[in-house]
């Protein structure tokens, strides 16, 4: 007894420390079909060679990480970093970091985006769409997408 009254105290507090709470799960087939790995992209580097991003799920909140890379000699990227505050069926709000680098995009320079952001599925689509697509570094759309099976 004593074990689980600890466990349940260290989980809080871990909870506090890092400012999030338990993800909200609003629809649990979504939640599973979001939990796993998946191939993650951003339409300037490449469509053909994805990239790949991981969700996973600790003491009840949901965490994203990933990345593409450019081929070859290429220095572009998109990174993505953070918490899920949400789950819906067809969309999840994301807490955290995305980085993106492209050659002929704000002078080669990398433009990092922080914040609560909005990835949603619309129509047929097999992937969650980053709906704040307007780059703030450059007057350019972003396709940022992860993509499920």
């Amino acid at each position: 007894m004593k074990s689980i009254v600890l466990t349940g105290i260290l989980l809080l507090f871990s909870l506090v420390v890092s400012g999030q709470g338990p993800t909200e799960i609003n629809d649990a087939n979504a939640a599973a079909m979001l939990r796993g790995s998946h191939l993650f992209s951003l339409q300037w580097i490449s469509w053909d060679y994805y990239g790949k991003a991981a969700v996973k799920r600790k003491a009840g909140v949901y965490s994203i990480s990933g990345e593409q890379r450019g081929r070859g000699e290429s220095t572009d990227f998109v990174t993505i970093e953070g918490t899920i505050k949400s789950i819906d069926t067809k969309e999840f709000v994301f807490d955290g970091t995305i980085v993106t680098q492209v050659s002929h995009i704000n002078g080669g320079q990398p433009c990092t985006r922080q914040g609560e952001f909005t990835f949603k599925i619309t129509g047929t689509r097999k992937y969650w769409r980053l709906m704040q697509m307007d780059n703030p570094c450059d007057p350019v759309t972003d396709y940022v997408d992860i993509y499920f099976r």
